[in-house]
């Protein structure tokens, strides 16, 4: 699957079956707010959430960003996998259960 990366909307998606799939986030500094995704439902289950949230977070790494996960699927995510990303989330940012907001 291609994942692309909008910088200037601040958007990582893919396109599957002609249906988008979305990971937005906000810059804050060196952080950066992982605060919604959206896969259509006749898509769920199939890991995409999971490989846009992976690529965000080689994007944090290669820019030296901490991220802090707000919408509730990132934060699942990254609980799920805490070993794996603990270095490049913002400390205490898993303290919430997340609420994804719309652009």
């Amino acid at each position: 699957m291609k994942i692309y990366h909008e910088r200037e909307n601040h958007t990582f998606y893919t396109v599957v079956k002609n249906l988008k799939c979305v990971l937005d986030y906000e810059l804050h500094g060196e952080d950066i707010e992982i605060y919604h995704t959206y896969v259509p439902e006749s898509l769920r289950g199939q890991g995409i959430a999971a490989a846009l949230t992976e690529e965000i977070s080689k994007y944090a790494l290669e820019n030296n960003l901490k991220i802090i996960p707000t919408c509730s699927y990132a934060v699942s995510f990254y609980r799920r996998n805490f070993e794996k990303y603990k270095n490049i989330l913002k400390e205490d940012s898993l303290q919430n259960d997340g609420s994804c907001r719309i652009k």
